[in-house]
């Protein structure tokens, strides 16, 4: 598919025909992550994961731009045949004895801090939760949708291990929607440091935050809104002020694919413990981590990240439609 260079960053941003139309057009458009791809779920439910989040959406009348960075440039909208190679990345990876590290057959796992690098240097990466919000702000898409957003780890007092998606939630002026916060961290702590972040964290149709594979985790939200509108009238106050910075909008797993929150925790617990006694560490601990959760609730996580997943892109889609439409 053809590529077209946008705005002020036509050396390293390119945009699907799909994409550039739309926001031309002014037509609502998603981001979505690809880290999900290449380093979070097996194949084949990764491409099919991919591929069922980008159809929800279009059917929704809204646009799907599922980012990554290819051979040095900043893609916006992925093909189905650039999916279908993120998506292989991981077996070749595990090939080869690097399902530990940071890359999965020579695919980066892209933080704001890497794209940088992986642009100079002409690589391949997919991007994370902060990676994505960087390049959604550049190419001037307001809604982005993922699974769960990372934040302080467990232990986080003693490692200083503290995600960058945070950081960059209150960086770039964009709406994040997401079934909570990754269940293997800390979550109440990942609260505390949005708010002195300044990162409004609402929940939709919720009092309660969700704990990703399942709908409650006992901590309250700041902020409840129970409709589309709503999300975005909060978005236009946000930006429109000068206030600037993102929005976490949190939406529960849907109930018919929750997970009890004891059967979670308890598979966490092990899963954290192996990774420790393996002195698997930083970014490599979530993949590992994953999986072994997968392993331990035979495939029940895969389901529910699924679930969620594409319930959170139904989500985003009726919110950046509910943008370009002011009441």
């Amino acid at each position: 598919m053809a590529k077209k260079a946008y705005g002020g960053h036509g050396s390293y941003l390119r945009l699907s025909d799909e994409v550039n139309a739309a926001l031309s057009d002014g037509k609502p458009v998603v981001a979505l992550e690809s880290t999900v791809i290449a380093h979070g779920l097996p194949y084949p439910q990764n491409v099919e994961v991919a591929l069922a989040m980008e159809a929800v959406i279009r059917a929704e009348d809204a646009v799907p731009a599922t980012i990554a960075v290819l051979d040095g440039w900043i893609v916006v909208g992925l093909s189905k045949a650039e999916i279908e190679r993120l998506g292989h990345s991981q077996d070749h990876g595990r090939e080869h004895g690097r399902e530990h590290g940071r890359e999965h057959g020579g695919v980066l796992k892209a933080s704001r801090r890497d794209l940088a690098v992986a642009l100079a240097q002409k690589r391949t990466a997919a991007t994370t939760v902060a990676g994505t919000l960087a390049c959604a702000a550049l190419a001037g898409i307001s809604v982005f949708a993922t699974g769960g957003i990372g934040g302080v780890h467990r232990g986080a007092p003693e490692s200083f291990d503290v995600s960058a998606d945070l950081d960059e939630l209150s960086r770039a002026p964009v709406v994040t929607v997401c079934a909570g916060i990754k269940a293997i961290l800390d979550l109440s702590l990942t609260l505390e440091y949005l708010e002195t972040h300044g990162v409004p964290v609402i929940g939709f149709q919720t009092n309660e935050l969700p704990a990703f594979y399942s709908r409650t985790s006992g901590l309250l939200v700041p902020h409840r809104v129970d409709s589309a509108e709503e999300v975005a009238a909060v978005a236009r106050a946000q930006w429109e002020s000068g206030l600037g910075g993102g929005l976490l909008v949190t939406c529960p797993i849907p109930e018919a694919n929750a997970l009890p929150a004891g059967v979670v925790e308890g598979a966490i617990a092990t899963a954290l413990g192996e990774a420790e006694r393996r002195r698997i560490k930083g970014s490599a601990v979530t993949p590992f981590v994953l999986q072994r959760l997968s392993q331990l609730t035979n495939g029940q996580t895969v389901i529910a990240n699924r679930a969620l997943l594409v319930n959170n892109a139904l989500w985003a889609a009726r919110f950046a439609k509910a943008l370009k439409h002011r009441v």
